[in-house]
């Protein structure tokens, strides 16, 4: 019992910060219609300004978190004008070549400005201990990730689907020129939602740095997986975008606890197992 509970709770916060990753990207690709390859640079650029203004400049977490999430901010937004707006409604293997390039230039530039080195993120002391739940103790960072992946899928959901913004959002999606013909600013509406995507990724490099380390080939490591969950959830969709991830993150997280000689081969089966049942994904959204 014990074991199981270990991986329940491991399994958990591992795929909230996976969601929390990954969800952003769900939106460029499901809404948004780009293949953004370069997702998981602006995580790791999170991560990697979070944990500069932690233990280079001695700020306090809540801080770190929030210059992390707004820096990422306003480093993307220019890329959006520049570069990701030129590719909107191009062919995906465009896509792919503009984006992957992007990715190969931050991790470039992020080397040389901070250092080709693992960056570490020192936790505030109400992060460091644990919980006491009579028969079990759990790290409070765990519960943090866990309360952070479920806050942002309330959020983003109520926002897509009950705001004024996730009217035009989805608007904009459907038929961009008949919502700009009725005075919906598509080219904002898209550039808000860039940055809220490019946000999150920077949250979750931040939040989820003790589970999916932030290292100098960070965007590069974890693209493949931040891209598969995408794919098994269903493209645009927060819910299957979380139970992918909570379903991803299980299997994972038991075969390491289990059988860690095999690596991350029961991950990649289950995804070619539900990808074979559900070629649109768990909750895929039709084009």
């Amino acid at each position: 019992m014990q074991t199981i509970f270990s991986i329940a709770v491991d399994a958990l916060a591992y795929g909230m910060v996976l969601f929390v990753i990954s969800i952003g990207l769900s939106v460029t690709m499901g809404l948004m219609r780009v293949v953004n390859l370069a997702h998981g640079a602006f995580a790791m650029i999170g991560g990697y300004i979070a944990s500069y203004a932690a233990r280079d400049l001695g700020l306090g977490y809540g801080l770190a978190v929030l210059i992390a999430v707004f820096g990422t901010i306003v480093i993307a937004v220019p890329i959006e004008r520049l570069l990701y707006r030129r590719i909107y409604g191009a062919p995906e293997l465009t896509q792919v070549l503009m984006t992957i390039g992007i990715t190969f230039c931050i991790i470039g530039i992020a080397n040389y400005v901070f250092g080709p080195t693992l960056k570490t993120m020192p936790l505030p002391p109400g992060l460091r201990g644990s919980v006491d739940l009579g028969f079990r103790s759990i790290a409070t960072h765990r519960l943090f990730a866990i309360a952070c992946g479920l806050a942002v899928a309330v959020g983003l959901w109520y926002a897509i689907e009950k705001t004024a913004f996730g009217v035009k959002l989805r608007a904009s999606v459907d038929n961009a020129a008949m919502a700009a013909a009725l005075g919906v600013r598509t080219e904002i509406v898209y550039a808000v939602s860039f940055a809220v995507a490019v946000g999150l990724a920077a949250l979750g490099g931040v939040v989820g740095a003790e589970l999916l380390p932030v290292e100098p080939y960070y965007a590069l490591r974890y693209m493949v997986t931040f891209l598969v969950v995408v794919s098994v959830g269903g493209a645009g969709s927060i819910p299957g975008a979380l139970l992918a991830c909570l379903l991803l993150g299980g299997i994972d997280t038991a075969g390491r606890y289990l059988m860690p000689e095999f690596g991350e081969f029961f991950f990649y089966l289950a995804v070619i197992a539900i990808v074979c049942v559900f070629p649109r994904g768990l909750a895929g959204r039709t084009r």
